[in-house]
């Protein structure tokens, strides 16, 4: 029973029927268990070289892929009380369509007439410009007849000059003459005299040339004094040029100080024309702000300010605004350390929240219910939580995304690097080496283009 001794029974009873001899039958377990380990070990060695598809993950929303298609807000130009509504929480409205009205709380605009007064300004303000170019065309005439004038003056008096120096050169011969005379009426007078004390000339003839004598030295007396008078004229003329000439320069620097001062206020009154059109053009842009308008195509998704008479400020968001024509990308945000395994052009897989999915990680051809999407930018920096984001739009030659996914939505994103066996996957996992860097061949080929 024991298999000690040689001899056996086996042959000659039937040990089946005797439960003594079951409960102690040698059953073959050790045999069982030793195919189990062996069994294990082939499945283990089998499971170590398989492939293994190594990958990286991060987590993500739904967006528009087009930054003017995403969702905006709706604000208020300027600020003002809300008058009326005319939409309503998930209304389709087109480009164009109003929104709500508001009315004025600004008391600068609260005149019914602001408009026609402003223009009425304008027109006031134009008036005063024609009168002061008016102004300024009469003192340039008054200026140039001036000018005229003393040109003629200046003429005139230059005549005078060059007349006087005329007769102060004539005067002066003169006054040479009678000097000369002088001088000759006083030696003939005295060898007169001399021949008169000789007793050759009579007291007559000497009376005679003495009487000559005074005649020259009068008229040497009376020229000198033609002489000093035709100077002083010669020096009044030239005074009077001199100060006819002043006369003028301050007539006409004072006309020109007036065309000065119109020019100066006829700028001032252009720039106060031009101030007030730009007031009156912003009054009629501010009368179309009354009405806010849908800039776009779209669905009214929620509004933020529902009283009506409820006061806002400009820049007041009022309604979000959801455009109804846009494609679906993928905000995806990943950690920094797996920043440099991706690439534009890169292939990523998505799992989308509420969608059924079935997915092995590391076989991502027995997986189903994930979608493909490629990486059209990364940014080059991290957010607040310290990931950095990429931007992934539907890959068009794999299967189009669901019909049901909305902006907004959760997603997953599963980025497949390289192909590797498990045994290297957990021995890399082990040791907490990154996966395997590894270059896309499509992103190297649109990168080459």
């Amino acid at each position: 029973m024991l298999g000690i001794s040689q001899n056996t029974i086996k042959e000659k009873i039937d040990q089946k029927r005797f439960i003594s001899f079951q409960k102690v039958i040698d059953t073959g377990r050790k045999n069982t268990l030793r195919n189990l380990l062996i069994s294990s070990l082939i499945i283990l060695i089998v499971l170590l070289v398989i492939p293994w598809t190594q990958n990286i993950s991060g987590h993500g929303k739904l967006t528009a892929l087009e930054a003017e298609k995403r969702p905006q807000s709706i604000q208020s130009i300027i600020p003002g009380r809300i008058e009326k509504w005319y939409v309503s929480e998930g209304d389709y409205v087109k480009a164009g369509d109003t929104i709500m009205r508001i009315t004025e709380i600004v008391d600068d605009y609260f005149d019914p007439n602001l408009l026609q007064n402003a223009e009425r300004v304008i027109q006031n303000k134009e008036s005063s410009v024609s009168g002061y170019m008016e102004k300024i065309a009469a003192l340039d005439r008054q200026i140039d007849a001036m000018n005229e004038s003393r040109k003629i003056k200046m003429s005139q008096q230059e005549i005078k000059i060059s007349q006087s120096i005329l007769k102060l050169q004539s005067d002066s011969v003169e006054s040479n003459a009678a000097r000369a005379n002088l001088k000759v009426a006083e030696e003939q007078f005295e060898r007169f005299k001399e021949l008169f004390q000789k007793g050759l000339k009579s007291e007559t003839e000497l009376e005679q040339r003495e009487v000559a004598l005074q005649n020259a030295r009068y008229k040497e007396t009376e020229t000198q004094n033609n002489l000093m008078i035709s100077r002083q004229e010669l020096a009044n003329i030239r005074n009077e040029y001199n100060s006819i000439f002043q006369d003028y320069r301050d007539k006409i620097s004072k006309s020109e100080s007036e065309k000065f001062t119109a020019l100066s206020a006829l700028f001032d009154t252009e720039s106060e024309i031009s101030k007030l059109q730009s007031n009156l053009s912003g009054f009629n842009q501010r009368t179309g702000y009354y009405f806010i308008t849908s800039p776009i195509d779209g669905y009214i998704t929620r509004v933020l300010k529902t009283g009506v008479g409820e006061n806002i400020k400009e820049g007041t968001e009022i309604v979000t605004l959801m455009p109804g024509d846009y494609s679906l990308a993928v905000e995806l945000f990943i950690k920094p350390m797996d920043y440099p395994l991706v690439e534009k052009g890169q292939q990523i897989r998505f799992i989308f929240d509420g969608w059924p999915a079935f997915v092995f990680s590391g076989w991502p051809g027995a997986s189903f219910g994930t979608y493909a999407g490629v990486i059209v930018a990364i940014d080059n920096f991290t957010n607040e939580n310290g990931e950095y984001r990429l931007l992934v739009a539907p890959d068009p030659n794999d299967a189009p995304w669901p019909q049901g996914i909305r902006v907004g939505g959760g997603a997953k994103g599963i980025a497949m690097l390289n192909d590797v066996t498990v045994g290297y996957e957990l021995w890399r996992r082990f040791n907490g080496f990154p996966p395997d860097f590894y270059k896309n061949n499509n992103a190297k080929n649109e990168s080459s283009k």
